[in-house]
């Protein structure tokens, strides 16, 4: 495995690549508790496609390291779109496709919501994935607010220490909880958790969980963007939502079409859990590709 880095806003980001230098750019972002692998098998196909693939590591994992030691270790959803918009920029990538799910997914539709310019296409798993930090205290049916007791724990103290000391084991108990139908093997496990070593993965991941509750206050530097999100701005580009029929933490699906203004489909997947790049890597490339059709400049 190829680990390239570039220095990119307040990171040294490590990332993967496929297929040509000279194709059409793809972003493939993963989310938490997961790494680049989910992409593994998703991203050669898209490279056979002609695509040039990029996969980072979000700032917490792998080998992504923050520049300087004052930086706030955020887990912010601006933070994690200011990341990915700075990614393009240090790449010099002016327009791309954009795929994610969970955290890497949030970083996408920010992107095409705030900055639509540099986006061709989206796809994202679960939605609308742009947090409603205003309305966050509002309480879920009971049997959502069960699916969720991770987020609680994690705004305890009790809970950093428990994903500091146990982060392995409840991280794999995450994958069985939120994909129960996806018989991941011990080594596909093993290859994501190396990433979860990062010194940065525990403050990332609780002020994360801290921040969308607004439990913690976010990092100044992306305020501005924070702000922009409070708005809950539509996306423009054209996209594609897919969400798991098993998906053991995002719950029944939520019809949020109407925040897609531009041309929009919705795919549910059969047996799909919540790491669906990886559960379903043939489906997953189809749905970037059959996304980017639906772009004005790549119509057929």
């Amino acid at each position: 495995m190829n680990i390239h880095r570039i220095t990119s806003g307040v990171l040294e980001v490590a990332y993967l690549t496929y297929g040509p230098k000279n194709g059409w750019p793809c972003f493939l972002m993963h989310g938490f508790p997961y790494d680049v692998h989910a992409y593994a098998e998703a991203a050669p196909l898209l490279a056979a496609e002609g695509a040039r693939v990029i996969v980072p590591w979000l700032r917490g994992y792998g080998a992504t390291r923050f520049l300087s030691p004052t930086t706030p270790r955020s887990g912010e959803q601006a933070a994690l779109g200011a990341d990915l918009l700075a990614l393009m920029d240090a790449l010099q990538i002016s327009k791309a496709m954009l795929a994610g799910y969970d955290w890497g997914g949030r970083a996408c539709c920010i992107v095409s919501a705030l900055w639509p310019e540099r986006v061709e296409a989206l796809v994202t798993e679960n939605g609308y994935n742009i947090q409603d930090i205003a309305s966050a205290m509002e309480p879920a049916a009971p049997a959502h607010e069960v699916e969720y007791w991770y987020q609680y724990y994690f705004s305890m103290e009790r809970g950093r220490r428990g994903l500091e000391q146990n982060r392995e084991e409840l991280c794999k108990l995450l994958w069985r909880m939120w994909s129960p139908t996806w018989k991941f093997s011990d080594e596909d496990y093993a290859r994501s958790a190396e990433a979860f070593s990062n010194p940065d993965f525990v403050d990332v991941v609780i002020h994360s969980y801290r921040h969308r509750y607004g439990l913690v206050p976010g990092d100044p530097a992306v305020a501005d963007i924070q702000k922009r999100l409070a708005a809950q701005p539509d996306i423009t580009v054209p996209a594609i939502a897919i969400d798991g029929d098993s998906d053991g933490v995002a719950g029944v699906y939520q019809d949020d079409a109407a925040k897609f203004t531009g041309p929009f489909r919705h795919i549910m997947v059969k047996d799909g859990g919540h790491n669906l790049p990886q559960e379903k890597p043939r489906l997953w490339a189809d749905a970037v590709l059959a996304a980017r059709r639906m772009a004005p400049q790549t119509r057929e």
